[in-house]
């Protein structure tokens, strides 16, 4: 059986916890997090291959020519994508990737990379999400009235996506995410070789 990672692509409303539950799906379970390329300066504390691959804009333009990048975007003037080596260099070894993304450019990766799982994670209310983002106590009424207006919006990209989960429990949460995970390396589509192993070994 086929002992390649796969690549999981998790998305959410900003305030549903997505960041949390990746970072203790790491923690406990030994997934890889997708280490981005930006050409934006590291902050204090960022390192190299840890936090991004920090690019000057020519070595990024560069990587774009040469199809380097999953996906990319440009953000405020400087430019951020998800390079293939690393990514494929965890899967090929055996470790699951999750890759953090905003819903377009999900799309995007899914799109590119039909192979790639996409799981979105969402508070079980509206109330609860305008609950957390209070919570925070980082914003102004007025920046999370956006937020909310902003996630009535993303609710329609849920349809394009392969599982939903609900994040109300962070600790059930984590753990039927990994579960989940888990049961996609059995899907037919992670299962190619293995199918054809069979296939051949029953036809001969």
């Amino acid at each position: 059986m086929s002992k390649k990672g796969i690549i999981a692509v998790i998305s959410g409303f900003s305030g549903a916890g997505k960041g949390t539950v990746v970072n203790e799906l790491v923690k406990n379970y030994g997934y890889a997090i997708s280490i981005s390329a930006t050409t934006r300066k590291p902050r204090e504390g960022e390192k190299e291959g840890v936090n991004y691959f920090f690019k000057t804009r020519d070595e990024f333009e560069e990587m774009i020519k040469n199809d380097e990048f999953i996906e990319y975007a440009e953000y405020v003037g400087n430019y951020y994508g998800t390079p293939k080596k690393y990514v494929y260099d965890k899967i090929n070894n055996g470790t699951d990737v999750l890759l953090e993304i905003e819903m377009q450019g999900a799309l995007k990766v899914k799109k590119a990379f039909p192979e790639v799982t996409l799981v979105f994670i969402t508070p079980p209310s509206y109330e609860e999400l305008r609950r957390r983002l209070e919570g925070r106590g980082t914003e102004t009424k007025e920046a999370i009235d956006k937020r909310m207006a902003r996630a009535v919006e993303e609710c329609s990209y849920m349809d394009f996506y392969d599982y939903i989960v609900e994040n109300d429990d962070l600790d059930e949460c984590v753990k039927e995410m990994h579960n989940l995970l888990q049961a996609v390396h059995y899907s037919k589509e992670n299962q190619t070789e293995f199918i054809d192993k069979i296939k051949n070994d029953f036809e001969k």
